[in-house]
């Protein structure tokens, strides 16, 4: 038996499987071939519908737009799940579970690791001709749907969120000087031993979050291969970037949507259903306070469900491309497509490989992508936790601004660079020229990760206690609180009236709590000032109620440089995302039009190889390190969150990786520019050059 052909592209594949095309012809004569004959049969191969069903007032809905609409809503549920809902519910998770960043970064990281097991299978087989690019994207899109529904297992799988041991929490002074080893420690620990408590290992849930991850990535694989081909293939040239510049805002915006709805949950309890957070005397503005992170993951799944439906109706190509791929004009480096007359055909996956790999435009554009990619992808994750440490503000209004800067700055900046290569014209030279400019002013406004707050006022951490000697060193127990035998395992953070933060009612001496209109209220603390006057809104007819010492609240920033921070990185993402289209355009025109698939494949397993699974454990490794208050649990194994982080040196750490990374993306569109060998006179069908 001859050694089979193995035909990588999709986007010169116009002969359905119902339609026998000789394979031995050129791909050209095959497309003629196919465009003049058997038209009856080509027509019945390109008609919507599902299991040959597919009436007439169906067929409204075959065509490119309303492909792109509903390739769009899966693009946008992609980022709205792993990009959105996921990483704005990081901190939560972190502190309802007990995980550090490293941890969290694992689970981020799952996603690629599984993309990048998928995408070789999923751009070899579904690129191949007769292969049918909407059935493997639909089949994503349901397997992505599995992964956040177990996603939220963990939410029910550990039963109700404890937020504090009431008991345990106020100062009970003794004749003995107590430390975090304790006996009212020990007396913490037996009551979480018997359900009382918060501090139970959960780490076994990071697991669960991976597995889910692994599904969302392995589900995803084929939209932004296969989808980008299929959308590519299916319109003209000039055409093209205008739609996959829809289609990535699409991309773009679905994270934004993730982050204002996942922050909008964050207001719920996460037990609402059960607990009634007013008589726990919890408020979002709590510390010790979860929201329902969960909530999203099944409105996100049922809509995998419903959008793959439309998608499993769509043809292999649909009608018209044929004309429309005769009237293309091959831009791909010009010493490969001279060099390779077989690409078109290319017998075998080591042999597409080392067509690809000679490409040193493909090359370096990959090694930009790359880049780019470990930026975006770290910052995705944890730029929503950096904000909300950095600035002291809620989780959910932390979301709320990554939604301001990702909305307008992420969607339009995907929008208008691919509208500017069409606007301009410009062939694959131009459109790198694009990439380079675009990407060195967006390094030029990392700045704005220097933009910080200085550390909030945290006694025992930050800053001593009020009789602390000023040389001493900062510590949680002092002469103030060191007879109330204060338990580390019970983390009920209070602002006291002098604007400092206090890691429990007991570390803060206090004696009497009281609940007030959903609020905790403490009295008679030893390590904060007195205060003894009468509280504004109390009524004259009552007895005199005295201003507390302390409430279960979050103390106030005074620290007014969020506007700045959030001007600054607007700037720098529009400029990120207005590469992105054109970086896209530049690789699918540099190589053979048989190889665009699986070119795609390849550049986002070098993306992912060295971009986006590195990132998060890169990031989440470097935000630990900024770490300067742990939680401390009963199972000494169990590790725990991070309390307080050093803003100083996280913003550092956040603004060194972002400038690296732009400035390789500089080096590597510049080499990409400076190798690209344009084929010799580019024409199009009405002989007119192109504007390079």
């Amino acid at each position: 038996m001859s050694e089979a052909t193995i035909e990588l592209d999709s986007s010169t594949a116009v002969a359905p499987k119902c339609s026998n095309v000789n394979n031995n012809n050129s791909a050209r004569s095959s497309r003629v071939g196919s465009a003049s004959s058997g038209p009856d049969s080509d027509a019945e191969c390109q008609r919507f519908g599902w299991c040959g069903w597919n009436p007439a007032w169906l067929q409204r809905f075959c065509t490119a737009k309303w492909a792109l609409f509903w390739l769009c809503w899966g693009g946008a549920l992609q980022g709205l799940i792993v990009n959105g809902l996921i990483n704005v519910s990081i901190s939560t998770i972190e502190r309802r579970f007990g995980l550090r960043s490293r941890q969290m970064g694992l689970v981020a990281s799952g996603y690629d690791l599984a993309s990048f097991a998928c995408l070789v299978p999923v751009t070899y087989y579904g690129g191949r001709r007769g292969a049918s690019k909407p059935r493997f994207i639909a089949i994503g899109l349901i397997v992505m749907g599995m992964g956040s529904l177990v996603f939220l297992l963990p939410n029910f799988l550990v039963g109700n969120y404890r937020a504090t041991i009431a008991e345990a929490n106020v100062c009970e002074p003794t004749a003995l000087s107590f430390n975090s080893n304790s006996s009212q420690s020990m007396t913490a620990c037996e009551l979480n031993a018997m359900g009382e408590g918060q501090g139970e290992n959960l780490t076994w849930t990071v697991w669960l979050f991976l597995a889910a991850q692994l599904l969302h990535g392995a589900g995803a694989s084929p939209l932004f291969t296969l989808g980008v081909t299929y959308i590519d293939e299916n319109v003209s040239k000039k055409m093209s970037s205008v739609y996959l510049g829809i289609y990535y805002t699409m991309a773009t915006v679905g994270p934004a949507i993730g982050y204002v709805f996942g922050g909008q949950l964050l207001l719920i309890y996460t037990d609402w259903m059960t607990v009634d957070p007013v008589q726990l005397s919890l408020t979002s503005d709590s510390k010790v306070w979860i929201g329902a992170w969960w909530l999203g993951f099944i409105f996100a799944a049922a809509m995998c469900l419903l959008i793959a439906l439309p998608i499993f109706g769509y043809p292999k190509l649909l009608p018209g491309a044929e004309k429309l791929q005769l009237e293309r004009v091959s831009e791909a480096h010009a010493t490969i497509s001279e060099a390779d007359d077989s690409s078109k055909v290319v017998r075998g996956l080591p042999r597409a490989v080392l067509s690809l790999l000679a490409n040193p435009t493909f090359f370096f554009l990959n090694l930009a992508g790359a880049t780019e990619g470990l930026v975006i992808a770290g910052f995705a994750a944890f730029l929503p936790k950096q904000i909300e440490n950095q600035f002291s503000i809620s989780p959910m209004y932390s979301a709320l601004v990554m939604g301001l800067i990702t909305v307008p700055a992420g969607g339009g900046g995907t929008f208008l660079g691919g509208y500017l290569v069409k606007k301009w014209n410009l062939a694959c030279r131009g459109i790198i020229k694009m990439c380079l400019l675009a990407t060195t002013v967006a390094a030029l406004f990392t700045i704005c990760f220097l933009v910080s707050c200085p550390n909030p006022k945290f006694a025992g951490v930050t800053t001593g206690y009020k009789m602390q000697a000023s040389s001493d060193s900062p510590a949680l127990v002092a002469s103030c609180n060191s007879n109330c035998g204060c338990s580390r395992t019970n983390y009920d953070p209070i602002c006291g009236v002098d604007g400092v933060m206090y890691y429990s009612p007991c570390y803060a001496g206090c004696a009497k709590e009281e609940h007030a209109n959903s609020q905790k209220r403490y009295h008679n603390c030893s390590c904060i000032e007195q205060v003894g006057w009468v509280d504004e809104g109390s009524q004259s007819s009552e007895a005199p109620h005295f201003r507390p010492d302390a409430t279960n609240r979050k103390c106030e920033s005074t620290c007014q440089t969020l506007p700045l921070f959030v001007a600054l990185c607007f700037i720098l993402m529009i400029f990120t995302f207005l590469a992105t289209m054109p970086a896209l355009s530049a690789t699918l025109r540099c190589v053979q039009d048989d190889q665009r698939s699986f070119a795609l494949g390849l550049q986002w397993i070098k993306v992912r190889l060295l971009g986006t699974i590195p990132a998060p454990l890169i990031f989440g490794a470097l935000i630990d390190e900024s770490c300067i208050l742990w939680q401390e649990s009963c199972d000494k194994d169990a590790g725990g969150a991070c309390l307080v982080y050093d803003n100083f040196y996280i913003s550092r750490y956040m603004w060194l990786l972002a400038l690296i990374c732009k400035l390789g993306s500089v080096v590597f569109f510049a080499c990409a520019w400076w190798f690209y060998v344009p084929p010799s006179k580019p024409s199009n069908a009405n002989g007119k050059e192109d504007v390079n």
